[in-house]
């Protein structure tokens, strides 16, 4: 499968326990923390700039804010796509790129685009959590990455039969 496509489907399946993680995790945040996490706030934001109907309802913007953080998923995951065939060891190459992506988003491109105010404004549990999650995404990005171009090394192609 092409690297690209493949990274692309890696970090698309790899947003699913991010976004799980996310949950369970803001809800252990201390109560004054427990704000809406980025993916919602930069969803709300946008939505707002935008010259169309907005969502009415809780519903329609958390549907929205999905949509919208399983697209971005897969497109950074296409980018370690790019990279992908480079890296001797995946896992950990995908934490760091987990790591870079959280870094580039919440102190790059986002406050630049003053959606968000930069994470070093934020609570350090909060940064820790988005932070945690995104390496976690990184490194299952990885995984599904390797395991869509190379699946004869993960046992899930048909392999040729030996003979005795």
């Amino acid at each position: 499968m092409n690297r690209y496509i493949a990274g692309a489907i890696g970090g698309l399946l790899a947003t699913v326990p991010m976004t799980i993680a996310m949950g369970k995790w803001h809800g252990k945040l201390p109560r004054e923390e427990q704000y809406p996490l980025p993916p919602r706030e930069i969803t709300e934001d946008i939505a707002e700039r935008l010259p169309v109907q907005k969502p009415r309802s809780d519903t329609s913007m958390t549907l929205l804010t999905l949509a919208a953080h399983f697209a971005f998923g897969a497109a950074a995951g296409a980018l370690w796509g790019s990279v992908a065939d480079k890296n001797p060891r995946p896992a950990a190459g995908g934490v760091v790129f987990g790591g870079v992506v959280w870094a580039a988003s919440y102190l790059g491109w986002i406050p630049a685009a003053r959606i968000l105010r930069p994470a070093t404004q934020h609570p350090a549990r909060r940064n820790l959590l988005m932070l945690a999650v995104h390496c976690m995404w990184g490194a299952s990005t990885a995984g599904w990455t390797k395991v869509l171009t190379e699946p004869r090394t993960h046992g899930f192609a048909r392999k040729a039969r030996q003979r005795p």
